[in-house]
């Protein structure tokens, strides 16, 4: 492990806030109504007199932009944690079927909430709930106390994911089409339908989740070489696991309620930037954070201006890259890899 040093630490943090500033400063100015760079100068400086302009930049395009730099960052963040503690690099939210109970838990809010009384802000609650339930099945069903097998996670991550999907295209069903179209949104992955009011709680479980992973960064590090070498350098894993799976819960819940299922980000971003930073979570957790919400954020002004006019759903756009990416991985780990040596 490389010595984690101040200036390493903030140099690293600090190219990589550059480049998320730049790269949200270019997805203000470009979208498919070709509203100029100077007009958008215009407006972020109060001289515009164009309404339209106005509420393009103010009510679509920055909301727009904050979405994708914070579910970017919260699926990040997540499959860092779930990569360490379960010592298996191709752990992510979306494969191991964590966003999957969190999107079954906010589409049966959706679809049955008002007949019970309950209103859009009991969404991320029940998207949080689902992300736990799929989270403890995961655990009874893949290993539980004895020890996760890698292959145990990914197949019942794929069974889930099928349950999940299954159970879902049921409740569109039952919602009847006007919401079944939102549905199936919702499983793609969608940033399109920005709902301001969601941004500052999407950022308040950000920050807290993200906190909580830095205040534990070392105890992760133990963990992911070993509970039982962990255990023995006096590191408590059942507490402080379960304070990390709840943290990376929160931070799942909170982006698929707010985007629905964006896959890969969370498998990417973390282990690209273990290659390149080293598996030191101090520096890995805000990393991962900033580099996650670059690449969501890059990935959504490709997929609303590559068309011209026409917008490609992201999930879409993050399958097409981490699909392929994850088989690599997968190939790449063999029979001694990645499946061998954490199973």
């Amino acid at each position: 492990m490389k010595t984690l040093t101040f200036s390493r630490f903030g140099f690293t943090l600090l190219g990589l806030t550059v480049l998320l500033v730049f790269t949200a400063w270019t997805a203000v100015l470009m979208g498919p109504s070709h509203l100029g760079p100077s007009e958008v100068w215009s407006v972020l400086l109060g001289d515009s007199k164009n309404a339209p302009a106005i509420d393009i930049v103010y009510a679509v395009r920055i909301p727009r932009v904050l979405l994708a730099i914070l579910v970017g960052a919260s699926l990040a963040t997540s499959g860092v944690i779930f990569q360490a503690l379960l010592r298996n690099p191709l752990a992510d939210p979306y494969i191991l079927g964590v966003s999957g109970g969190a999107a079954l838990g906010a589409i049966a809010m959706l679809s049955l909430g008002a007949s019970f009384g309950f209103g859009y802000g009991a969404v991320p609650p029940a998207a949080f709930v689902g992300s736990l339930i799929a989270i403890g099945l995961l655990y009874l069903i893949a290993g539980g106390g004895s020890g996760l097998s890698a292959t145990g996670l990914l197949l019942t991550g794929v069974v889930f994911n099928a349950f999940a999907s299954a159970a879902i295209v049921f409740l569109a069903s039952l919602a009847g089409m006007m919401q079944g179209s939102r549905v199936f949104l919702w499983l793609i992955g969608n940033l399109s339908a920005v709902r301001v009011d969601v941004i500052p709680w999407l950022g308040f479980f950000l920050a807290a989740g993200l906190a909580c992973s830095l205040v534990l960064s070392r105890s992760l590090n133990l963990i992911s070489l070993g509970e039982e070498a962990a255990r023995q350098l006096g590191v408590n894993t059942e507490r402080q696991r379960r304070w990390l799976l709840l943290s990376s819960s929160l931070m799942v819940g909170a982006a698929v309620s707010a985007a629905g299922l964006i896959g890969f980000v969370g498998l990417i971003i973390p282990h690209l930037l273990r290659l390149l930073l080293g598996p030191d979570h101090r520096l890995l957790l805000p990393a991962s954070a900033l580099g996650g919400a670059f690449f969501l954020l890059l990935c959504d002004t490709v997929a609303r201006t590559l068309l011209d006019g026409r917008e490609l759903p992201v999930g879409a756009f993050t399958a097409l890259l981490g699909g392929p990416f994850f088989l690599y991985l997968l190939k790449r780990s063999g029979p001694g890899g990645v499946l061998g040596e954490h199973s």
